[in-house]
């Protein structure tokens, strides 16, 4: 028997080497290359028994292609129906990552219990038995007689079971423990991972099944296994948030049938996953009275608006070098934003220990958390509370302009429901007509922001 044939594929890009090295040749990122066992050459089996997502079809002009807009159904979640951008679509393959324990065969559990009292669903376990299953069904509270488990690794058993039932929905938990016969390497390996997937991927579009995907992570939160799984499903989603913290958050990375970097909030309970309807008393902390360091911001989630709290410490630096860190939000624009405020605003921190922090542990990446950032600093720096009801946001350029943020009615909007009176905001957001209990202080420079804040 001939010697097996060893290559080194590439997690991320898909590149494929001869030999091992610690940086991928064609993508240059570190440790990403995994030894693989070279299948022997024989017929494509993407060509032989399964054909293409479609029949052969005419070249068409696009303009004479009809636009059907993509129906959906509700999957009794509603913000789980929020982050897949307004429910499920048939056909469509969705991808869910977190952290072990963090939720996700909960969340798919209770979907799949809401969906059989009026649709064919299938949820295939790779990594539990069945009766760990009914258990955590019990233990949830959750009555499903209509919901239909197959305990199964194998690819082909489990699409034999997809073909003969023809569920409407089925849940694969996990694609990393599924295994093909068509080659031999083990389980959660590159070419396993991949070409589950695309088996999967192809017998939905075929059919029309939704086929909802779960896959574990790495220690970076990554998706453990070939970044070509990403590729191929039309839905990423990803668990955020501390699994000793009884609050979950999910976000939508890619999404063809809808917005990305939506969220999805989540408070889990002993009867599992309940979506939170106004996430944004999570993320404002509860004072008894105003303190120094603490603003509160309008920040936009996908299409959601929602006021987290920023907290700033400032404190003098026993080392020569002070130290900048900050949580949840973006380490390198607050070294920016330290020098903004010191040239155009002549306030300085470079011998200050300068400390941020997001509430809630929401992850803010959008540049209108700017001027929160240097307000909550402000505030420390000069140990003096910022007024009681006060929201802010706004983008701030290197020049010391404070620029528009988009969608700022809507993030007005939200801070006056929740019973704000004050907003500093930039100039060009200002609404054209008064909103009623809110008083809008427009700005143009950082400046200003600081000589309006000192005469609040």
């Amino acid at each position: 028997m001939a010697k097996a044939k060893i290559q080194y594929t590439c997690t991320e890009c898909g590149g494929v080497s001869s030999k091992w090295a610690g940086k991928c040749p064609a993508c240059g990122q570190w440790n990403t290359l995994v030894e693989t066992v070279v299948e022997p050459a024989s017929s494509n089996r993407f060509s032989t028994n399964r054909q293409g997502i479609a029949q052969t079809a005419p070249v068409l002009s696009l303009s004479d292609i009809d636009a059907i807009d993509v129906p959906r159904f509700n999957s009794g979640i509603g913000e789980f129906d929020r982050v897949l951008g307004g429910g499920l679509v048939p056909g469509g393959v969705v991808l869910i990552g977190g952290d072990p324990g963090i939720g996700k065969s909960t969340l798919l559990l209770q979907t799949l219990v809401n969906l059989a009292h009026s649709r064919n669903v299938l949820y295939v376990s790779g990594e539990e038995s069945g009766s760990q299953v009914a258990l955590r069904a019990k233990r949830l509270g959750l009555l499903a007689p209509n919901l239909q488990l197959q305990a199964e690794i194998q690819l082909e058993k489990i699409l034999g079971t997809l073909l003969e039932i023809k569920p409407e929905i089925a849940v694969i938990d996990s694609i990393q423990t599924l295994y093909s016969d068509a080659l031999t390497s083990a389980p959660g390996s590159v070419a396993q991972v991949r070409e589950c997937a695309a088996q999967l991927t192809r017998f939905a579009k075929q059919s029309g099944t939704t086929v909802i995907m779960v896959g574990h992570v790495t220690k970076e939160g990554a998706l453990a296994g070939p970044r070509v799984l990403e590729h191929i499903v039309d839905t990423v989603l990803y668990f955020e948030g501390d699994t000793h913290s009884s609050f979950r958050l999910i976000r939508a990375f890619k999404n063809r049938f809808g917005a990305v970097n939506e969220l999805g909030v989540f408070a889990m309970t002993e009867k599992g996953l309940k979506g939170v309807s106004n996430p944004s008393a999570l993320f404002l902390s509860q004072h008894e009275r105003q303190i120094a360091g603490s603003c509160v911001m309008a920040a936009l989630e996908g299409m959601r608006p929602l006021l987290v709290e920023i907290q700033a410490l400032v404190d003098t630096s026993p080392t020569p070098n002070a130290r900048r860190l900050s949580v949840g939000l973006e380490q390198n624009r607050l070294a920016m934003l330290l020098a903004v405020m010191h040239r155009h605003a002549n306030i300085a921190a470079y011998d200050q220990d300068v400390f941020i922090n997001a509430v809630g542990g929401v992850r803010i990446s959008e540049p209108a958390a700017d001027l929160a950032v240097l307000m909550a600093i402000h505030s420390s720096l000069r140990n003096k509370p910022l007024p009681r009801g006060l929201v802010v946001f706004g983008e701030i350029g290197l020049a010391g302009e404070i620029r528009p943020a988009p969608r700022g009615q809507d993030r007005l909007r939200e801070a006056v429901k929740l019973g704000f009176s004050i907003a500093l905001i930039p100039k060009s957001n200002a609404p054209k007509q008064p909103l009623e209990g809110l008083t809008v202080i427009g700005v143009e420079r950082i400046d200003e922001a600081f000589d309006k804040i000192r005469e609040l």
